[in-house]
């Protein structure tokens, strides 16, 4: 399959990666976030209801109806954004709500991992993310940083897999429909690429990476309107 060349590595990683950690918490937090825990699940991590599955089929994890309320009415809102300012001003709130754990431990090696992936240290970013995601697994936005590192390493299809998880539990995940449209779009599959760009701007009609796809892509994919 080729592989095109036009969008850069380092371009992708640093969408993903400022997607998945704009509400990353500062490490300095974590003896607070201890003492919290102490009294009970941290806000907005209480384990999450498994939907009903199909035979044969692993469950889709959802958030609890209090916590998916709050999802539902921030993706609503960024959907109704008047302008791309109040669209940048809730998607602040949607990364820090995909960021929270509820566990020091998390916190602190998704921080580690983020040093070390701006310093393309990538084996050791991806192996604290890998510690990370076993303390807590239904964290997307750990999913949606390990897919950007694993890409950064030219692993295409271990990206895939991660965008992946994240869509598959949170279909609305517009950093992750980017982060596939892109990667789509650089090994040809335009197609496919520009319809994660199309679902993408749905949810965040101001995302103007996902704009430039599709103005790049729907003439090729398309034709041109007569």
């Amino acid at each position: 399959m080729p592989v095109r060349t036009s969008f850069s590595t380092s371009r992708l990683a640093v969408l993903l990666l400022a997607g998945a950690c704009l509400g990353l918490p500062s490490v300095l937090s974590a003896p607070a976030a201890a003492q919290g825990s102490s009294q009970g699940p941290a806000a907005g991590n209480t384990p999450p209801a498994a939907a009903p599955a199909r035979p044969g089929e692993a469950p889709v994890r959802k958030p609890p109806r209090d916590r998916r309320a709050q999802l539902d009415a921030l993706f609503e809102a960024l959907r109704l954004a008047p302008d791309e300012q109040s669209a940048k001003a809730l998607n602040s709130r949607l990364d820090a709500f995909f960021a929270q754990t509820g566990s020091p431990s998390a916190d602190l090696l998704m921080a580690r991992a983020e040093v070390a992936a701006q310093a393309k240290e990538y084996d050791l970013s991806l192996e604290l993310l890998n510690v990370a995601i076993t303390i807590v697994p239904d964290n997307l936005s750990l999913l949606a940083r390990r897919a950007s590192v694993k890409y950064a390493q030219d692993d295409y299809d271990g990206a895939l897999v991660d965008l992946g998880e994240v869509l598959t539990r949170e279909p609305r995940h517009y950093t992750a429909l980017l982060g596939l449209a892109l990667i789509l779009r650089e090994v040809g599959e335009d197609a496919r690429a520009l319809d994660a760009a199309r679902r993408a701007l749905a949810v965040n009609p101001h995302l103007e990476e996902a704009q430039e796809i599709v103005d790049e892509l729907k003439v090729d994919v398309e034709g041109r309107e007569i």
